[in-house]
């Protein structure tokens, strides 16, 4: 991606920590597809051998995830970071009393822990709003202790791959976010120092009535246009009508597609770190996508 390309597609770190404050208090009912996600990358926990005494949980949102952790993994301290304070309110409202689930509000690119602190990281659909991935990989390697596990999903660049194209018809401007190559994401685990990376996809659809319908729903889970390209104008009837028309021939049995490209990955921090070299290439496995609709 050229320069002014990754310029186009940056992300406004303000707007995003906005939009999720506002959605804060109805997410976790609306975010079907995230909850979905995120109890598939738990059960991916029965995969592994690990007793982990203190967890991360990057991104936490409202929280749901860590209340999980804590159920799967007894006696383990639970730290939830999440960069929009309305979702840790949330969060710290939904939190059992003496529960060991404690949230901190930062960013998932300086985390303020401890080097070999933590002996699990996981992290639900974070990775993506993040504009610099690599800085999370080497935060969560850094935070790690020797033999801890990185867990995490992320999206793929077909994700809302029909809206994308839809708007790039009508008018050509940046509407739609772009996201990491599971390729290029595994390799990037493997410079960040981690070992055994393991990635797969797994392609979901959700469809629609109408634009109108997907636009909504996308608003109330705080997945708007967040991007430093977007217009800063309002956009016009025009443009509306002209991406409606162009999503149209999408529809299938009456109902519009979005489909997103959810990556799961995991990798481990070494028991004894290598020597860092970002040329020496890791082993990585790629698993066969799959598809299902939540």
């Amino acid at each position: 991606m050229s320069s002014d390309a990754e310029a186009e597609f940056r992300l406004d770190t303000r707007r995003v920590r906005r939009a999720f404050d506002r959605v804060a208090a109805g997410y976790e009912t609306r975010a079907v597809l995230q909850r979905t996600v995120e109890a598939h990358c738990l059960a991916r926990l029965d995969l592994v051998r690990l007793a982990p005494q203190s967890i991360l949980d990057l991104g936490c949102g409202p929280g749901v995830a860590g209340r999980a952790l804590l159920k799967r993994y007894r006696g383990a301290q639970v730290t939830g970071i999440d960069f929009a304070p309305a979702m840790l309110r949330v969060a710290r409202q939904r939190r059992r009393w003496f529960s060991a689930q404690r949230f901190v509000c930062a960013d998932a690119q300086a985390l303020p822990l401890a080097a070999d602190s933590v002996d699990l990281v996981f992290s639900n659909l974070t990775v993506q709003w993040c504009n610099d991935p690599a800085a999370v990989l080497a935060e969560a390697w850094r935070v790690l202790r020797p033999g801890g596990l990185f867990m995490f999903t992320s999206l793929g660049p077909d994700t809302l791959k029909e809206l994308r194209n839809a708007w790039r018809a009508a008018d050509g401007a940046t509407h739609v976010s772009a996201f990491i190559d599971m390729h290029d994401l595994g390799d990037a685990l493997g410079r960040a120092g981690f070992e055994q990376p393991v990635l797969d996809v797994e392609r979901f659809c959700l469809t629609y009535p109408d634009v109108h319908a997907l636009a909504a729903d996308l608003k109330a889970i705080g997945a708007g246009n967040v991007t430093a390209g977007r217009r800063r104008q309002l956009t016009g009837r025009a443009a509306w009508s002209a991406m409606e028309a162009a999503y149209e021939p999408f529809r299938s049995d009456g109902r519009l597609p979005a489909t997103y490209e959810v990556i799961y990955a995991h990798a481990w921090k070494p028991l004894v770190p290598r020597r860092h070299d970002p040329a020496a290439a890791q082993p990585v496995t790629f698993h066969p996508a799959r598809r299902r609709r939540p």
